[in-house]
């Protein structure tokens, strides 16, 4: 494919994205989230950070100022809001995913959720009827897809896009599929947001460097992108399997959450004690580890967020030993 391309293609190009790319992202949806998008739909954005930056600021300058998040949610999604100038009223997350009814009660305009297994605590959202019946009284939801594609005990659940177009955003990367150095992710707006968001693409940094698109979009158009997500399915299970049975040795105490999907696992503890020393006294021991509160806005148990997809089973078996000595 790099071979093909002519000089114009050496230059700035749109802020949309190169066409084959689109077009790689569009097919992409259709055949693994159930998403009918054309190529004209499809924004490529510089991944996560500009998946959340892009609509914040278009969201602001249309007056709105508020953007619901999960609670438990993402630190780094909360900070990235709060950059741009937006508010994050938590609203609770339960067994199902978001409670609408809260929701609803906060009054937000807009809300961020992670449906297909939500961060951090990896349950799948249960109420999307509900949800939607939300959006269509006029709220917005932005649908953070962020590694729907990392299931293990059950096929991916559709997308929320499919549903409601009209009032969910989409966004999705690459970072889960290959790695976030790529900086590369798509946005699927709803029909008023397109031409806002595109703007403020073209804005930010003229849009995206063609070369690495059409480098993947030919492994996207090849299948080899399918192939790598197959092996990385059989080597994540693998490496899961090694943490969940690593820490009902180690961690006998601990309740394992999130287990069904994703690349980490969540922990909580019964026992009260500072989670925050655990941690210290866990890097003292050279592993370092996610504390549960970082992602809390509200109380609860002490807790950890253990990643267990960039190491070997003897390294997490090593790793969660580690902890237990430091919580013993």
């Amino acid at each position: 494919m790099l071979g093909a391309v002519d000089a114009p293609g050496f230059g700035y190009g749109g802020p949309r994205g190169t066409p084959e790319l689109r077009r790689a992202v569009a097919k992409w949806l259709a055949r693994n989230r159930g998403l009918a998008v054309t190529p004209d739909e499809v924004l490529i954005v510089s991944g996560t950070a500009e998946t959340l930056g892009l609509p914040a600021q278009v969201l602001r300058r249309r007056d709105v100022r508020e953007l619901a998040v999960e609670d438990l949610g993402s630190l780094g999604v909360r900070q990235h809001l709060q950059y741009w100038g937006m508010r994050t009223p938590p609203v609770p997350v339960d067994a199902e995913g978001i409670r609408v009814r809260e929701l609803r009660a906060s009054g937000a305009p807009a809300v961020l959720v992670t449906p297909a297994h939500q961060f951090p605590t990896r349950v799948v959202l249960g109420g999307a009827r509900e949800l939607m019946r939300w959006a269509a009284d006029g709220g917005l939801i932005v649908e953070d897809d962020h590694d729907a594609e990392h299931r293990y005990d059950r096929p991916p659940v559709p997308a929320l896009r499919a549903m409601l177009p009209e009032h969910v955003c989409y966004a999705g990367s690459i970072s889960k599929l290959l790695a976030p150095a790529l900086r590369t992710g798509w946005v699927v707006a709803p029909p008023e947001l397109p031409g806002a968001l595109v703007d403020a693409k073209w804005f930010t940094d003229l849009g995206n460097a063609a070369l690495l698109q059409l480098v993947l979009a030919d492994l996207m158009e090849t299948g080899e992108l399918e192939r790598r997500l197959r092996q990385l399915r059989k080597r994540h299970r693998a490496r899961r399997d090694a943490m969940v049975r690593a820490v009902s040795t180690r961690l006998p105490g601990a309740v394992v959450r999130g287990a069904a999907a994703g690349l980490h696992l969540t922990i909580t503890f019964d026992a009260d004690f500072a989670d925050t020393d655990l941690a210290a006294a866990a890097l003292a021991r050279g592993v370092k580890v996610q504390l549960l509160p970082w992602h809390r806005q509200g109380p609860g148990r002490p807790g950890l967020v253990l990643g267990y997809a960039a190491s070997t089973a003897t390294e997490i078996g090593e790793g969660v030993a580690v902890i237990g000595s430091a919580l013993e």
